[in-house]
């Protein structure tokens, strides 16, 4: 699995000739830029311009397999299970969807734009996540500090940051106690998490 990533709460994970997108930037969005991507499956996790990019995760013929909300999914070579958590992301509360996902050998939970540290028991009592895409920054989002509290008790592997600007990214690091230089992009396989502990990656856009 191949992870990169595209501004805002926006993940691509490819693996083979499938391509998953999460919280892909719309037009709509004052805050970051769109990238267009040809996926086949776009999971949006909240309803909002930052990362509700249905449109951008398409490309010519090839229009993704959109996941908007909670329940259980299966496409291709991946299942995904999505629960209702709460965000206040910009400025109001709103319904945000937590999505675990299994693809390529590993597990992904991906937090989207959560706010709240109480997250549903079935998310807690899941095993322990091997990637774990967490907002530590964004005006309603988690602040960096509970961040890195929710990485810790969620157990995950590895730990990826998104929505983030330069002084959140840097209050998140020293929370986490990490001095890590950005990568380009995270090349995984299911051999490659073992004995891992919470261990940052930061991507560059």
């Amino acid at each position: 699995m191949i992870l990169t990533f595209h501004e805002g709460a926006c993940i691509r994970a490819q693996a083979g000739d499938t391509t998953l997108v999460f919280g892909p930037v719309s037009k709509g969005s004052k805050n970051f830029k769109p990238t267009n991507f040809g996926a086949d499956v776009a999971l949006i996790s909240l309803n909002h311009p930052d990362m509700n990019g249905v449109e951008e995760a398409g490309r010519g013929d090839k229009q993704p397999f959109v996941i908007s909300g909670p329940g259980e999914y299966e496409v291709k070579d991946m299942t995904a299970t999505g629960f209702a958590s709460g965000s206040k992301y910009g400025g109001e509360a709103k319904t945000n969807t937590v999505y675990l996902v299994h693809f390529d050998g590993l597990s992904v939970m991906y937090l989207g734009a959560l706010g709240d540290l109480d997250l549903p028991s079935e998310i807690v009592e899941t095993d322990s996540p091997d990637v774990l895409i967490i907002p530590v920054g964004g005006s309603g989002a988690l602040t960096p500090a509970e961040a890195q509290k929710l990485a810790v008790k969620l157990e995950a592997k590895i730990v990826i940051p998104v929505l983030y600007d330069d002084k959140t990214l840097k209050q998140f690091l020293k929370e986490a106690g990490e001095d890590v230089k950005p990568v380009e992009k995270l090349t995984l396989k299911p051999r490659d998490v073992v004995g891992k502990e919470s261990e940052v990656v930061v991507l560059s856009t």
